[in-house]
């Protein structure tokens, strides 16, 4: 069983950055699939960006691409979104989410197998 823990939310004004983290703590994690959604009240869990361990692979969707960025340090585990040029409409709870190695990368959430309790981001305008 993997577990994941989220850090690196929090309130920024818009244009702002932050940087999420997701630690993940099964060490066979560096052959998974990493993935970011974010959940706004009222909406539904959307894909943002994902990343596969072993080569980098990643994918983002079309709303963030340019400014965040996905990465991972697989000797501690951990999976990275550095959100840059952030804006009122990014403001959602951020998941971290994972499951094993594929050939692409899944953009639904129920693709993924393991999930974070979530961390919130709110951008100010």
């Amino acid at each position: 069983q993997v577990q994941l823990v989220e850090s690196g939310g929090g309130l920024v004004q818009a244009g702002g950055s932050l940087r999420l983290s997701c630690a993940a703590s099964e060490r066979s994690f560096n052959n998974y699939v990493m993935g970011w959604f974010r959940q706004a009240p009222g909406k539904e869990r959307e894909f943002v960006a994902g990343i596969r361990r072993s080569d980098g692979l990643t994918y983002y969707v079309d709303s963030v691409k340019g400014r965040f960025t996905i990465s991972r340090d697989n000797a501690k585990n951990t999976a990275y979104l550095q959100m840059s040029s952030l804006k009122p409409e990014d403001t959602a709870v951020y998941y971290c989410a994972a499951t094993g190695w594929k050939t692409y990368i899944p953009t639904t959430s129920n693709e993924y197998h393991y999930w974070g309790q979530g961390t919130q981001v709110t951008v100010s305008s």
